[in-house]
């Protein structure tokens, strides 16, 4: 057998494949120590905070027009909302982890090897937001359901008390962790239309914490008729246990927010492929 016959048969071991690609990429994710303590801390502020929430609620504050405890400030407070207090910090840390994912290739150069081994580009990308979107609904959903469970034993005997079995208790539970699935992919999508770890941070904080407070700003017509289609403000919808007046359905919520992912997605599509890195 000639070597001229064994060349195409190399050539086919090594093609690029979307599969390929994707187990790189998974083989990068758990190599990195950040991706570890990430999501740890991810799920650990989610039980947390949850946790710390149903353990201080107290009706009597309430009632007498203070605050429950870090749950809510008000009486429209549920063992659900509770339990899901942690998800705001929950989403920073593991949009952040998101971030890091994508924009770290680019602080450390180590895109230009990626993007050798992977012309074409785009599965980078998509393998990236399939390995952590994946594995952020898992444990986010995980740590969700840890965080109800702890706390009702603290909210025992309490108007608000609720069990898994309850209406609507599972789908938000697991709608939290969709929406941290979702953030997930965002970081990831930002760190790729950014190219730099800080920047991407901080426009992913910007949109999930800082762009509600500043529509608040806008004349109260105009904040009543955006604010429910803000990115933060939509995904909060997607875990609500009971749907609130001016704000969006769960499905609703789910597709606005799914919506602002897919836009970041195609803007860091478009730059990955038109531009140098």
């Amino acid at each position: 057998m000639t070597v001229s016959s064994l060349a195409p048969a190399r050539t086919a071991h090594h093609k690029v494949t979307a599969v390929r690609v994707l187990r790189s990429e998974w083989a990068k994710f758990w190599s990195l120590r950040s991706s570890w303590i990430t999501l740890g801390v991810a799920v650990f502020l989610l039980v947390l905070f949850g946790a710390i929430a149903a353990y201080t609620y107290s009706p009597d504050a309430v009632a007498t027009g203070g605050p429950p405890g870090p749950g809510g400030s008000d009486g429209d407070s549920t063992a659900v909302s509770l339990a899901l207090t942690g998800v705001t910090f929950a989403s920073l840390a593991i949009g952040v982890l998101g971030v890091l994912l994508s924009a770290g290739e680019y602080s450390t150069g180590m895109i230009r090897s990626t993007l050798t081994a992977v012309p074409r580009r785009l599965p980078v990308l998509w393998s990236k937001a399939l390995v952590l979107g994946p594995i952020a609904l898992l444990l986010s959903t995980v740590g969700a359901l840890a965080a109800f469970q702890l706390g009702t034993p603290g909210l025992d005997g309490e108007r608000i008390a609720l069990s898994l079995s309850d209406d609507g208790v599972l789908r938000a539970l697991a709608g939290a962790g969709v929406y941290l699935a979702l953030v997930a992919v965002f970081g990831v999508a930002l760190g790729v239309l950014i190219r730099s770890s800080a920047g991407a941070i901080a426009a992913l904080v910007g949109v999930l914490l800082i762009l509600p407070g500043l529509a608040s700003l806008l004349p109260d017509s105009w904040y009543d008729t955006l604010s429910p289609y803000f990115p933060s403000n939509a995904g909060s919808a997607v875990y609500a246990l009971h749907e609130t007046s001016g704000s969006l359905s769960p499905g609703a919520g789910l597709a606005v927010f799914a919506g602002w992912v897919a836009l970041a997605l195609a803007g860091a599509a478009l730059r990955l492929v038109r531009t140098d890195v």
